[in-house]
């Protein structure tokens, strides 16, 4: 009887032993998930103190880490970026997803760099976008920043038009609306303006959330100085946005390429409020960035008291955030 007790017992301790492990992993995927519900807000100040609760060991670590390289990259912070993403990749190399991260926080270092060390993060970016293709080849947003690697970079890192057109055809099969996309911008670097425009008409027909597409249409009226165009592309991109809750970005992006545009600062800071007020904020469109370029906008319109409340909220959002730290000064 006492063995059978004492086998009793020390099943009970690994029972409740393995109970405790898995509510302390619940307990990190949780803080985890809500760091990234606050990235997704623009909340990068919480997403960052959330993330520092977290226990610098464990299986979830890893995506930890990527998190905080993806809110260090809303930051401009490329240096602080790149370190977290690598610890990342340590700790899951396989992972495509780390390896994109990885090849954006480079290519944002690359393009700040003196010559000799853009060369180099240039061949490194290059590497970790392949990587992420290989890894997952239905990773449709590391096959369309490979195909724009490509489209951009100079042969001598990698580059070059024809493999970004292989990267499109792969496109296809995953994203027909990406692949659309990426063989406008490289007709566009061809100076083959017909066909991208076509392209890019191609990809807002394809895609399901086509208001997006609509403001890269509108952004390629803007280079090319099409002004009635462009102006017709924002209306039919409010109008997509009007029927697709996921289309938040767009307005963010449409209200970007009408202040660089200098066109309608009316529309684009209501562009800007409703964003903020919607429910599909971004990392891709940080909502502190959104206040600040609100607040531009409305002290352009003559509405000082509006800006300050603006700088105040990016300000509250993300303190490490430079251009904030500069508008509240």
């Amino acid at each position: 009887m006492r063995r059978l007790h004492t086998k009793f017992c020390w099943l009970t301790a690994l029972l409740l032993a393995s109970s405790a492990v898995a509510v302390f992993a619940q307990g990190t995927m949780g803080i985890i998930t809500q760091a990234d519900a606050a990235l997704q807000a623009g909340e990068a100040d919480k997403a960052i103190s959330l993330l520092n609760t977290l226990p610098q060991a464990g299986r979830s670590i890893a995506e930890a880490q990527n998190l905080q390289c993806r809110v260090r990259f809303t930051l401009r912070q490329w240096d602080a970026a790149a370190q977290a993403c690598e610890q990342a990749l340590r700790l899951d190399g396989q992972n495509s997803n780390y390896h994109l991260w990885m090849g954006r926080a480079l290519g944002e270092k690359a393009g700040r760099a003196s010559f000799l060390s853009a060369f180099s993060l240039g061949k490194r970016v290059r590497m970790e976008f392949e990587e992420a293709a290989r890894l997952n080849p239905r990773n449709a947003e590391a096959l369309s920043d490979l195909g724009e690697f490509y489209k951009e970079a100079p042969g001598v890192v990698g580059g070059g038009l024809s493999k970004a057109e292989s990267v499109a055809a792969e496109l296809e099969r995953v994203d027909a609306a990406r692949a659309h996309q990426l063989r406008a911008r490289i007709a566009e670097e061809r100076k083959d303006y017909g066909t991208a425009e076509r392209e890019y008409k191609d990809a807002i027909a394809t895609s399901p959330h086509p208001a997006f597409h609509w403001t890269t249409l509108a952004s390629f009226y803007r280079r090319r100085e099409r002004w009635t165009d462009l102006d017709g592309a924002i209306h039919n991109c409010l109008s997509a946005a009007a029927r697709d809750r996921r289309a938040g970005v767009a307005l963010y992006d449409g209200a970007g390429i009408l202040i660089e545009s200098r066109r309608d600062p009316a529309l684009a800071a209501r562009m800007l409020e409703d964003y903020l007020a919607g429910q599909s904020k971004t990392e891709e469109a940080p909502a502190f960035e959104a206040h600040l370029r609100l607040a531009r906008l409305k002290e352009q319109l003559g509405d000082g008291a509006g800006a300050q409340r603006e700088r105040a909220a990016a300000f509250a959002m993300a303190h490490e955030y430079k251009p904030a730290q500069d508008a509240r000064n």
